[in-house]
């Protein structure tokens, strides 16, 4: 899936390809795991949870808690 067809912010090419291939496509669907999880798909790290966290507060969301 390209970045255009996804509402996730920009991120480095590991994490976006990441998160594609966990099905992960819609900036709702961060709201139902936690960074932990994210943190165990290969590409993600730390840098691309602070983006998406940041990106989640600015919406008034968070990562699910755990």
């Amino acid at each position: 899936m390209t970045h255009a067809q996804s509402d996730l912010p920009k991120l480095g090419s590991p994490a976006e390809r990441a998160l594609a291939g966990a099905g992960i496509t819609q900036f709702i669907q961060l709201t139902e795991m936690s960074e932990k999880e994210l943190l165990r798909l290969h590409g993600v790290g730390p840098h691309a949870i602070k983006t998406l966290r940041l990106a989640l507060q600015a919406r008034g969301l968070s990562f699910r808690a755990g």
